[in-house]
């Protein structure tokens, strides 16, 4: 395989019919034999999003204004707008992390770009995603048909494809990261198994930062998560544009994790067939 720097672009290019493939086998996988299918990937957003609300308005009484940052966001719409990008990251990883490791009898005996696989799980992640972004829609316009809530059509709507794009270039970049380390150390998948749960309450999810304490705040800040998952929340919810300095921080992070995800993926893949 060329080592050139347009090399592997090249080789994705050349191979998207195959990537394709790979994102559609891993959502045949996931949603076989299920008689809900695709619906799987609306309910736990939901599920979740219902649990939050039951323990921060119903058991703890914490006001909408705190946990949104605003009096005129209905508190369910706000999470369900954090928890649906937030599950695409969680999704993509864990779909990720093992992905090498799993088609190593496709490594040992085809040749072909290795990142397909991992970027195969980021792609199956995606699709779900914009499944379950229906769920958002849906609960927005129930809140505007009510009155509850006043939606306004605005120009950064159309922003939002560079949102998705900026989470997926992290994603890529991370998913190229845990794929590699889990052919060498196992303990890569189990390790990330416990540390999503954990990273859900340093980001902005079911939250808004800047009402956060100093601590959590500045952890938040250095989280790229945050900053893309206010932008969603900015285009969608706000009528607003993504803040410049913290959207551009997250842009800039993932795509400098892609591009040295990338170089370290191709330095080491040489061993992945005799190391998976």
């Amino acid at each position: 395989m060329s080592t050139g720097a347009a090399s592997p672009i090249r080789e994705i290019i050349a191979y998207r019919e195959l990537l394709w493939m790979l994102v559609w086998r891993d959502v045949r996988v996931r949603y076989k034999h299920s008689l809900l299918g695709a619906a799987w990937a609306i309910l736990p957003p939901l599920a979740t999003m219902a649990v939050f609300v039951l323990v921060f308005r119903g058991a703890l009484r914490v006001g909408a204004d705190v946990l949104t940052g605003s009096s005129r966001t209905p508190y369910p719409l706000f999470a369900l707008a954090g928890l649906v990008p937030w599950m695409y990251f969680v999704a993509a990883l864990n779909g990720s992390v093992g992905s090498l490791v799993a088609n190593r009898p496709l490594l040992t005996k085809v040749q072909f770009p290795r990142e397909v696989f991992p970027f195969a799980a980021v792609g199956a992640a995606l699709l779900d995603f914009a499944v379950s972004g229906l769920a958002v829609a849906g609960l927005a316009a129930w809140y505007a048909l009510s009155g509850e809530w006043s939606f306004q059509f605005h120009w950064s709507l159309a922003l939002l494809p560079l949102v998705v794009l900026v989470q997926t270039t992290l994603l890529c970049g991370l998913a190229l990261l845990l794929a590699m380390g889990h052919v060498f150390y196992r303990d890569v998948g189990f390790i990330l198994r416990a540390v999503l749960p954990l990273m859900m309450f340093v980001t902005n999810v079911v939250y808004d930062w800047h009402g956060a304490g100093p601590r959590l705040r500045m952890l938040a800040q250095l989280n790229p998560m945050t900053p893309i998952i206010a932008a969603y929340r900015d285009c969608l919810l706000h009528g607003r544009a993504p803040d410049p300095a913290t959207f551009g921080y997250a842009a800039a992070v993932s795509g400098l994790t892609l591009a040295a995800a990338w170089s370290w993926y191709h330095r080491r893949e040489y061993e992945f067939a005799e190391c998976a």
